[in-house]
């Protein structure tokens, strides 16, 4: 028999509680069967392969997939693709000409640089030269992703409506400028759940600069839940001292008292559940219970003295300090070898409005060979396959100048046309280079990738059907994806 409430909320709502409200007004009744509508993961039907996962709303993936979890670098600010990534010849030749009028085309530009009276043309002054089978042009800058480039995916021509960080990054998060939306590890975590009862499913960490010249501010919303249930939100991992406070029990109690104190606890909860039916209830009862397997499983997961001297090699001379990019792509994969779904780290300093040359040097110092050190030390251990390793920011930076332009130096302002980011492992073709811009990496000429095809592609990765994994949500099936349209870059899966 189908049941009246298939949704989490309800499935909880005891018939006392039901009849208790359903008591008070004929309103009540009708409430009561909107909880019934209010969430509703789509039905997983299709090819695919048990999900595995403890809770999970999808028994089985839509598509056959071996990608279980997800490690996404989130460099913050906005990376210059046309340091990077997007070669451009043809500006060297270019240099403090005005940008022509018919490629900006009348579009958008950021208050920072729309009263410029000029528009400079700034050529990078990094060398680049083509690596890898498939000929990736990759900066001078980036040697350790040179040495990779057969294993990486680079997407040149990402784009995006926002022109501002905090709408920018949280578009890239969540699929939706607006806050209040579950970003892309809520809805991993809601929809393939668990592998690891001593740990949470979603991991966040923010790992600490080298350089702290222009930090942009972050907050937990870029990892919440949103509408999904609360449990799904990112656990944050601290940069100094223990990753979780209180992760040690405090002097005179001992694990027995914890665990009466937690076992009474939730006898208190459950009561007040069966009077409110408050799913958030459910949640504070799962926490309670992953925050006391957390404090047996944390010490262990972040005591770096059993990795050997190859590893600490592996990801560079910064992977023992604490708080560093390097330390936290090594715990990272620490995580996803015991079975946590998401990993999400957060880069900051990359805002470049000025002083690009002088900045770039620590940036890129910071993350290029931990991110060498991640995707090798993955396939050493076989974990590759099964990980998608992902690294962007949420958009790019302009071929103008913002502010002086010298031959040694330049800023660039927000520009959110084009930008480039890569992704390995986890089911992608390695090798390949996605897309192309114009001789100024204003525009795109060819495969343009939104932020919507490039969620509805990572979905794909890991078997999930991005048009059927929804949650009822105020009267509708939400999406990652929203509701325009979206489409799978088939290309880019190997």
């Amino acid at each position: 028999m189908t049941p009246l409430f298939p949704n989490a909320f309800a499935a909880h709502h005891t018939r006392r509680a039901f009849f208790g409200t359903a008591g008070l007004s004929l309103g009540s009744a009708a409430l009561a069967t909107l909880f019934a509508q209010s969430s509703k993961a789509a039905e997983s039907k299709g090819a695919g392969v048990p999900t595995g996962g403890k809770n999970a709303a999808l028994a089985n993936t839509h598509f056959p997939s071996k990608v279980k979890n997800v490690i996404y670098l989130h460099m913050v600010g906005g990376p210059s693709q046309i340091d990077l990534f997007d070669y451009k010849p043809k500006l060297a030749d270019m240099f403090d000409k005005d940008l022509p009028d018919s490629i900006i085309n009348g579009q958008r530009l950021t208050t920072m640089t729309s009263g410029q009276k000029r528009f400079p043309i700034a050529p990078s002054i990094y060398k680049f030269a083509q690596h890898g089978k498939g000929g990736a042009w990759i900066s001078e800058m980036l040697p350790w992703k040179a040495k990779m480039a057969d294993d990486l995916c680079i997407i040149k021509t990402m784009h995006t409506e926002a022109i501002n960080h905090e709408p920018a990054i949280t578009y890239m998060q969540t699929g939706n400028q607006v806050t209040g939306r579950p970003c892309l590890g809520a809805w991993l975590s809601y929809g393939l759940g668990s592998l690891n009862q001593d740990l949470p499913t979603f991991v966040v960490m923010v790992a600490q600069p080298t350089n702290t010249e222009q930090i942009q501010a972050i907050s937990a919303r870029l990892w919440q839940s949103g509408y999904l249930p609360g449990e799904h939100a990112g656990v944050s991992f601290r940069a100094k001292g223990d990753p979780i406070l209180f992760i040690n029990d405090p002097p005179g109690v001992s694990r027995d008292i914890r665990r009466t104190t937690l076992d009474g606890l939730k006898k208190l909860n459950e009561l007040g559940h069966q009077q409110t039916g408050d799913p958030e209830t459910l949640t504070r009862i799962s926490q309670y219970e992953m925050a006391f397997n957390m404090q047996r499983s944390v010490p262990d997961l972040t005591d770096l003295t059993k990795e050997d001297a190859k590893t600490f090699e592996l990801y560079g001379p910064d992977a023992k300090k604490p708080g560093s990019f390097a330390n936290s792509v090594l715990t990272a994969r620490r995580l996803v070898e015991r079975g946590v779904r998401f990993v999400q780290i957060y880069h900051n300093n990359w805002d470049h409005h000025g002083n690009l040359p002088g900045r770039m040097k620590f940036q890129v110092g910071d993350v290029d060979q931990p991110c060498y050190g991640l995707v090798q030390d993955l396939k050493r251990k076989g974990l590759l396959d099964s990980t998608l390793v992902i690294w962007g920011g949420e958009f790019g930076r302009t071929t103008y100048t913002q502010g002086t332009l010298t031959k040694t130096n330049y800023g660039r302002d927000h520009h959110p046309r084009c930008f480039s980011m890569w992704m390995a492992g986890g089911g992608v073709k390695g090798g390949t280079v996605y897309g192309e811009t114009d001789d100024f990496s204003y525009n795109i000429t060819d495969k343009p990738v939104h932020i919507r095809d490039f969620h509805a592609t990572v979905l794909k990765l890991l078997g999930i059907d991005h048009q059927r994994f929804t949650y009822r949500y105020q009267g509708l099936d939400q999406k990652l994806t929203g509701v325009e349209e979206a489409k799978v870059v088939s290309d880019l899966i190997g």
